[in-house]
Order: structure tokens, then C-alpha cells, then sequence
């Protein structure tokens, strides 16, 4: 996952799975992150949640509150979901370019019992 998302990404999602509804506010990550030590401004996380919104990894939806609008955010997937839909890609872009190769070869790898 840490290869396919920069750490910063993986670390907003991260918080997210923890938390117990949920979801929450870029002011809640921010916070969650500075307690474990991680140094960053409030307004990257506000950039990774745009970023992770635009590759529809979270949604998010617009409540009043003190200040005005803000955004909560909630991860599309469950954190195994997503783990699940990158192996899915990853064998499907496999299979779509070595084809029976590729399935010949998962076909030997686990048909001797090798995880």
C-alpha cells in the first residue's frame, strides 16, 4: 500500500480505518497525527484528502459548524477491501498483459502449496 499511495495518503487513511465511526475532519486527522509525532500542516492534509477524494478512495460530505463549511470524510472502502481491489488490479493488469503465462504461472505457484 505504501507504494501506491504516498505516506502522508497512507497515513490519512490509516486514521481513518482507526477511527471508531469512521470518519472524520482534516482538523481531527491533523490532530490524531500530531499525537504521533508526525510533523505536518493542517493544510496538507486538506491537499491529500482533495487528492484521495479525486482518486475515490474517500468521500466526503459538507456540514455547518463552528466557522462555517467544513468536509468529513469517510473512506470508501474498508482498509481489506482496499487491500483486496489493489491484488484484484494488480493480477487483472498481470493476466491483461502476460496472459496465459500469468495463469499458468499462479496455477503451478499455488497449486504446490506455496502462499
Amino acid at each position: 500500500v505504501k507504494t501506491l499511495l504516498s505516506p502522508l495518503e497512507s497515513d490519512v487513511l490509516d486514521v481513518l480505518w482507526a477511527n471508531e465511526n469512521g470518519e472524520a475532519t482534516v482538523r481531527e486527522v491533523h490532530k490524531t497525527l500530531k499525537r504521533k509525532g508526525k510533523r505536518v500542516v493542517l493544510t496538507s492534509i486538506a491537499v491529500m484528502f482533495d487528492r484521495l477524494h479525486q482518486k475515490k478512495l474517500v468521500s466526503r460530505k459538507i456540514e455547518s459548524g463552528r466557522g462555517g463549511y467544513h468536509y468529513i470524510y469517510s473512506p470508501r472502502l474498508t482498509k481489506e477491501g482496499f487491500h483486496e481491489s489493489i491484488v484484484a488490479g494488480t493480477i487483472d493488469k498481470l493476466i491483461d498483459s502476460f496472459g496465459s503465462v500469468a495463469v499458468n504461472y499462479f496455477n503451478e505457484r499455488f497449486s504446490k502449496g506455496k502462499k
